[in-house]
């Protein structure tokens, strides 16, 4: 596996999170991170802590990361990154719980 270089500090991650915790989720979701990856990751910790994580909604989210990365191509952007979908996949590599309606049990990631 290819290390990518990450110059990020990730100030808002979860204090129990780790890169080396999101390498081993990607490895066993079949990503290999990039520094694109990583972006997405510090994205979506960053909001989490800027705004209550307990509370939050897919709807918001999304928005939120449709606007972040618009100029990268927005939501069609990330689903090239992250497959399994932008916020559910992403929230697992970033150590947060997705938002409710962000995986259907019965269908798997539906954003």
């Amino acid at each position: 596996m290819a290390v990518s270089a990450v110059t990020s500090d990730f100030n808002h991650a979860p204090s129990d999170w780790s890169q080396g915790d999101a390498r081993a989720v990607a490895d066993s979701e079949g990503l290999e991170m990039q520094p694109d990856h990583w972006e997405v990751v510090e994205a979506l910790q960053e909001y989490c802590a800027r705004h209550d994580c307990n509370k939050y909604s897919v709807r918001e989210l999304h928005d939120a990361l449709e606007e972040k990365f618009h100029a990268k191509g927005g939501y069609k952007y990330l689903y090239r990154l992250f497959p399994g979908g932008p916020i559910a996949q992403g929230c697992r590599l970033a150590g947060l719980e997705p938002p409710a309606g962000a995986v259907d049990l019965g269908f798997g990631s539906v954003v």
